[in-house]
């Protein structure tokens, strides 16, 4: 109640944000991109003069670029509002979701949270074998020699390969240079980059993560006994607000399956 009496101190309050889910550019499901966070990253760094702000992680990955700039942005606003950001992983920060990760200030995992992945992957398949044995021809007329990159109704070009791993090596280094930038002297020596992870104290033994801790113990420890938690979440839409068909969301639901599996999810 006395939030609302005037000249009354308010209890600390800090502004929580649940970034869970795959990473990225849109499409099926709700995916984290910046598009749809930044109107909710806005409202959690201003609304009601947050002591800090608390990210609450459960991302497998996704999009290099959709991590960066959802990154980017809270980094923006924690230095223009002089708001401290605190990272808490749930079950995995991986990939892409430990680059929002690096986004915090100090980063708290359970005991069982997997954290690192960092580097950049791509799959695909190849039916060039596929279609010829049914006599199927693929015909594609392009201008310029690339335009037409690893079409996997072809047999697999050498140069292409090294054209997509030229393209990883650069994105990896803009990860690379990320976590640097962010964890600093906290790093432990070695290659922390080969796409290998880590669990629970083993993380900050590296210096990926501050260490063990978990959202209520630990604000409490730092703004006191009465800090008030306000949550943040990008809602699942209904499939008809969207357009989206049960198929799509069944397509996106079992994609989104496959990430979190590499982790054993």
């Amino acid at each position: 109640m006395k939030r609302f009496v005037p000249f009354v101190k308010k209890d600390p309050l800090v502004a929580v944000i649940r970034l869970q889910g795959v990473i990225a550019s849109g499409g099926r499901g709700a995916s984290l991109n910046d598009t749809s966070l930044a109107p909710l990253i806005e409202r959690a760094f201003r609304k009601g003069k947050p002591v800090a702000v608390a990210l609450v992680i459960n991302s497998p990955g996704g999009s290099p670029t959709q991590s960066s700039l959802i990154a980017a942005r809270i980094r923006r606003l924690s230095e223009e509002t002089e708001v401290p950001v605190y990272g808490f992983v749930e079950d995995v920060a991986a990939s892409g979701g430990y680059w929002l990760a690096t986004a915090a200030d100090e980063i708290w995992v359970d005991d069982s949270s997997i954290v690192g992945s960092i580097g950049v992957i791509s799959a695909g398949f190849g039916f060039d074998e596929f279609i010829s044995r049914y006599g199927i021809q693929r015909r594609v007329y392009t201008a310029g020699k690339s335009k037409s990159l690893a079409d996997p109704f072809k047999p697999e070009k050498p140069e292409d390969v090294a054209r997509i791993k030229d393209l990883q090596e650069q994105i990896h280094a803009s990860f690379i240079a990320q976590v640097k930038s962010r964890r600093g002297d906290k790093l432990a020596e070695g290659d922390l980059y080969t796409g290998d992870i880590w669990v629970g104290d083993k993380a900050r033994e590296v210096g990926l993560v501050d260490g063990i801790g978990h959202i209520v113990p630990k604000m409490k420890e730092k703004f006191g006994d009465k800090v008030r938690l306000a949550p943040y979440q990008v809602r699942r839409p209904l499939f008809a607000r969207f357009g989206m068909s049960l198929i799509d969301a069944g397509i996106g639901a079992l994609e989104e399956r496959a990430i979190y599996a590499r982790y054993g999810l």
